[in-house]
């Protein structure tokens, strides 16, 4: 049987970009800002909200592919300053999912964020988008020593929250969400809707769900907690 029939679950942990929350709009704009102030040519944004997911290193190598990239390098820098001060301008819950939150507080169902995405970016976004307060847990991409795939920050998650893994569902637009999930004895969905470059295929990651859109996902989520009638 699967975990994620009805009534066996009793929390969902997301993934923050590309999962909760629609960043590309900011993401993408500050790669488009630094090409231009480096005579460029700016990625255009569907390629660009493509490699959302793999951070700004990620995005630092698809618009500036004959440079190498590391933290803490110029442009990485650069990158990180500039998006610290317009984390939230365009960035927005992806349609429906304030409702499925609502849905879950409603009925005392807790919820959480577990990111790669460092938290002093982590934090001020979930702030301008009144979740901070709401989530049972948030657990950033430097809150621990590892970061996903590995499953520490998960368990890390329903440690502070008081969740137990295996009853608990974790979403995310990656595979190094689902291998996190798996890692963490949680079920897992992947978000099919999310920030997926090209060459990638949400189908293989081997979550036990893939949702194609938020409706779908939210549809899945109410049933596994037994939300659903």
């Amino acid at each position: 049987m699967s975990p994620l029939d009805a009534g066996r679950c009793s929390a969902v942990l997301f993934d923050l970009d590309g999962t909760l929350v629609d960043t590309a709009p900011d993401m993408v704009a500050v790669l488009q800002e630094l090409q231009r102030d480096r005579d460029r040519e700016p990625v255009a944004y569907d390629v660009g909200r493509a490699y959302v997911s793999n951070g700004a290193l990620g995005l630092l190598s698809l618009g500036f592919p004959d440079i190498e990239h590391a933290v803490g390098s110029e442009l990485h820098t650069a990158y990180l300053e500039r998006y610290a001060l317009r984390v939230c301008e365009a960035s927005t819950l992806f349609p429906g999912l304030g409702h499925l939150l609502e849905t879950l507080d409603a009925a005392g169902l807790p919820w959480g964020v577990v990111t790669n995405k460092p938290a002093h970016l982590t934090n001020p976004l979930l702030e301008r988008l009144a979740l901070a307060a709401r989530c049972a847990c948030t657990v950033s991409g430097d809150t621990l020593p590892q970061r996903k795939p590995h499953p520490a920050p998960l368990l890390h998650a329903c440690e502070l929250a008081g969740l137990l893994p295996q009853n608990t569902i974790y979403v995310g637009d990656a595979s190094r969400d689902i291998q996190a999930g798996q890692n963490a004895g949680m079920a897992t969905i992947a978000a099919a809707y999310g920030y997926v470059t090209p060459d990638d295929d949400p189908h293989r990651w081997g979550a036990d769900l893939v949702a194609a859109d938020t409706a779908e996902l939210t549809q899945i989520l109410l049933k596994a907690v037994n939300l659903d009638a």
